[in-house]
């Protein structure tokens, strides 16, 4: 990198650490170029060089979020045993988990309320993939280990969705995945933004329960 090109990409993440500050502080509706200009020290229009309006910038961070879980799911599942699905489903569940409590705001940035006023460009799309690729090849690996029972098959339309997300599935297992993936993050959330207050006090060992539950219920095949 030239000296020029070192120095944007300082500021720019100076920018982006600052702006994740005033997320954290005031939710991410409140963000403001200005604001963050003023903190620091920079005039609006010398900010506007790097983040042309808040939208990009809410865009970057997004993108920052997004490849930092998919990369916490991707060293999970690396340092997992291989030939344990259910062994890499837990890891991946604890570290997307640890992550989630660690950075609150990031988390809350891509899997809470939508920002009012903001629509996501195409380029959040590549980096979110990452976590859902993970998920979705943990829990193939899972469903290969099935033992057959009666399930019921989901109605035609969601049959066809279902079959474009895991052609390699019936589409039945597939919805029992997705009902995995949701639950784990359905229990994150519940965890973050404080709805187990005063009703599930051993968190760590909750969540691992719902991770366990997940994984029998993948592996019932229709």
């Amino acid at each position: 990198m030239t000296a020029r090109a070192r120095a944007r990409a300082e500021i720019t993440g100076e920018i982006k650490a600052t702006a994740r500050r005033h997320i954290a502080e005031g939710g991410a509706t409140a963000l403001s170029l200005r604001a963050v200009a003023r903190d620091l020290g920079m005039v609006s229009s010398a900010l506007y060089r790097y983040f042309p309006s808040r939208d990009a910038l809410l865009t970057a961070l997004i993108v920052d979020a997004f490849d930092a879980v998919g990369e916490v799911a991707e060293k999970a599942d690396r340092s997992a045993s291989p030939g344990d699905a259910g062994d890499r489903w837990r890891a991946v569940g604890h570290a997307v988990r640890r992550w989630a409590l660690d950075n609150p705001h990031e988390y809350a940035l891509v899997y809470g309320s939508p920002v009012p006023g903001y629509v996501a460009p195409p380029d959040t799309i590549e980096p979110a993939t990452r976590i859902t690729t993970v998920l979705m090849t943990v829990l193939s690996a899972i469903a290969e280990e099935s033992v057959p029972r009666f399930m019921p098959e989901p109605p035609a339309s969601t049959a066809a969705e279902l079959a474009a997300i895991a052609p390699d599935l019936p589409p039945a297992q597939t919805a029992l995945g997705m009902a995995a993936w949701a639950q784990m993050f359905g229990a994150i959330s519940l965890e973050l933004f404080g709805h187990l207050e005063s009703v599930v006090y051993d968190r760590d060992a909750f969540f691992d329960h719902l991770l366990t539950l997940a994984i029998m219920e993948v592996r019932l095949a229709p």
